[in-house]
């Protein structure tokens, strides 16, 4: 959310409605502007003050009205009076008209008379400007990319008939061929307006399928005919700075696309197939924060443990869960939070996903040597108080980050764990002796990745039969009878334009968080270990698990339970 006010005036505002005291608020603004972070985010994610009432008062301060754009619908023959191109460089989102034919404009900054003025030209008639927050008029913006979808496709497709008739060339030429230039430029501004974080380009025996990944659900979105894949391949190779005639060696590489005033950070991963070369690429918002623990989807109890265990000076804290259930972005949100002016950070990662101001960043390179192994014995000779290792994989960068970590290092890192207790065995299989794991280990953090309900078109319904038993099997396989909860109503979204008719929009976790207690470190010490009683005692001791978790979600109308039991199944 951008400040369409003076810092002064906000601040004095805040103050008078006691919100916030003066040294808090200069503290904040001053962390703000060194983390290079605008002040309302970091405002909303100290839980200062939440969003929507922060919108209300700017609005009230600019003396404007306020538009909440995912609580009324979006009629888009009004929307698309402009351009997608226009209404995300101006951030503004035509949303209704009144009977004297002026327009009703949502807008980031209400304030901006140029863009106004801009506005009013364009359309042929006045503008009244609403303010709207960035989470409104990303609900706007989808309209853009639901409709579009098809003109994607079409133009895709006329590019593959030019690409096909013009007979290609040399492997170099084919990647600076005009339509396949165009289709890679396509595929990638589909995906960005369909909200995807990965492109999937397969070949298959006798086409190549192109999927995206939104939301963590895997759709199928076309087929390409495969003799225009070797093209497609080059040119992507191309644009990653990857090797175009190596074919029978994975390749990683990464490239940055630019769409409207959007820039896009694109993690190439090429990998050769039984049919040819298999293309993978991870779409990362260049400009992306990190975020709040609540944000993430952390229920006040769980922050305040981690935050607490993030205040101590060594030991280690350990993010867990498989590929993609959003370790990394937990790991950013600590670090935002650890990061401080007195406070030297140093990480080594694979890949750097967001880059951080004040926090020294390494990326790993195996070929130069640089591996998370080296890497941190490195860290260890840049004096750091804080250490963030990407990923734990073998015995050699275990042991190293215990050590660390026992040595007046707080360390980070993650590790591929089912849940939060069968961390400890992982450690133990990677060589670090018991009593070393019960000294070092301050809390341990599991998670998975749930779809929100799409606020736009969400509704509530009475619970039924077959998920109360769905529920009570679940508290059984716990153990745990005496304590079923079963919720009485749930929710869910009907589908709608704003989440291209999923019901689903965006994702927040689900969490488990294990905090090394002395009782816990006894039991990990103790020489017939055994995980029952591990997880009998962290539940005794508040942990909850993710099922728990996420059914406290469900009730909060946060998610469904259908999406709790896909992922904790998984």
């Amino acid at each position: 959310m951008r400040i369409p006010i003076p810092s002064p005036q906000l601040k004095r505002r805040l103050v008078e409605e006691n919100l916030v005291a003066p040294e808090r608020y200069d503290a904040l603004y001053a962390e703000a502007d060194r983390k290079n972070q605008n002040i309302l985010d970091v405002l909303v994610s100290e839980g200062v003050v939440a969003s929507e009432y922060l919108g209300d008062l700017v609005a009230r301060m600019l003396g404007v009205g306020r538009v909440n754009l995912r609580l009324r619908p979006l009629d888009k023959n009004l929307v698309e009076l402009l351009s997608e191109e226009i209404a995300r460089k101006r951030q503004a989102i035509v949303f209704g008209r009144e009977q004297n034919g002026t327009f009703d404009v949502a807008m980031a900054d209400p304030s901006d008379l140029e863009a106004i003025e801009f506005l009013s030209q364009h359309l042929k008639a006045n503008v009244r400007p609403f303010l709207a927050l960035s989470e409104d008029l990303s609900r706007g913006f989808a309209v853009y990319g639901f409709e579009m979808g098809r003109d994607f496709k079409k133009l895709i497709e006329e590019n593959i008939h030019a690409s096909l008739a013009g007979g290609t060339k040399t492997a170099e030429e084919a990647a600076a061929d005009v339509p396949v230039v165009a289709i890679v430029d396509n595929l990638l501004s589909f995906a960005i307006a369909s909200r995807a974080s990965d492109i999937h380009v397969e070949v298959l025996e006798d086409e190549t399928l192109v999927r995206y990944r939104v939301d963590g659900i895997l759709h199928e979105v076309m087929e390409i005919p495969k003799a225009i894949h070797p093209a497609l391949l080059a040119r992507i190779k191309l644009l990653a700075g990857l090797k175009i005639d190596e074919h029978f060696r994975p390749q990683d590489g990464r490239f940055r696309h630019r769409i409207v005033n959007e820039t896009v950070d694109v993690r190439v991963s090429v990998m050769p197939t039984f049919y040819g070369e298999k293309i993978e690429m991870r779409l990362l918002e260049s400009a992306q924060k990190p975020l709040s623990l609540e944000e993430l989807g952390f229920l006040p109890p769980y922050a305040a443990t981690v935050r607490t265990n993030l205040k101590k000076t060594y030991g280690m804290v350990l993010s867990c869960g498989p590929t993609g259930s959003g370790k990394t972005t937990t790991l950013y949100a600590l670090i935002n939070i650890l990061n401080k002016p007195l406070v030297n950070i140093v990480t080594v990662e694979d890949p750097i996903e967001y880059n951080m101001r004040y926090v020294n960043q390494t990326q790993m390179n195996p070929q130069a040597g640089v591996t998370f192994a080296s890497g941190l014995r490195a860290i260890l000779r840049q004096d750091p108080n804080v250490i963030m290792v990407g990923e734990i994989r073998d015995a050699e960068t275990a042991n190293i980050a215990v050590q660390a970590a026992l040595t007046g290092h707080l360390l980070l890192s993650s590790l591929h764990t089912n849940d939060a207790p069968t961390a400890i065995p992982r450690l133990f299989d990677l060589g670090v002796p018991p009593f070393l794991v019960a000294s070092v280990l301050n809390v341990i953090v599991a998670q998975r990745l749930v779809r929100r309900i799409c606020p736009s078109c969400i509704f509530s319904e009475e619970i039924k039969p077959e998920y109360v038993q769905v529920v009570e099997n679940q508290f059984k396989e716990l153990g745990d009878v005496q304590n079923v909860h079963v919720p009485k109503v749930l929710y869910r979204g009907r589908g709608c334009p704003a989440c291209g008719g999923s019901g689903y929009k965006g994702r927040l976790g689900i969490f488990e968080v294990l905090e090394v207690t002395e009782k816990v470190k006894a039991i990990v010490n103790d020489r017939n270990f055994n995980l029952d009683i591990l997880r009998a005692e962290a539940r005794k001791a508040g942990m909850r698990t993710m099922f728990e978790d996420g059914l406290e979600k469900t009730e909060l109308a946060l998610t469904t339970i259908d999406e709790v039991m896909r992922v904790i199944r998984e």
